[in-house]
């Protein structure tokens, strides 16, 4: 099973793909409308997003937790340096 490289998902479908397609390193949510990676801050944005509305964090809180996860993540490496 593959793990999204930018939000950590578990990708267990084919739907769970950017795109449905299962070759990709990312998925479904981290993906633009056209197929491609969403951006660092649209990624912060939709994973903050989601953590205020599926652990009731308030922004700044879900923020922090959001930032603090994609550092650990390899598609934003290069946004964190050697920390």
């Amino acid at each position: 099973m593959k793990v999204c490289i930018a939000c950590g998902m578990p990708m267990e479908k084919k739907s769970d793909f950017a795109g449905g397609d299962e070759q990709k390193d990312y998925c479904v949510y981290c993906a633009r409308p056209d197929g491609t990676l969403r951006s660092f801050e649209e990624a912060k944005a939709g994973m903050t997003r989601f953590i205020m509305e599926s652990q009731g964090f308030d922004e700044t809180a879900a923020e922090k937790i959001a930032i603090s996860s994609m550092k650990k993540l390899p598609a934003w490496k290069s946004e964190f340096g050697h920390e």
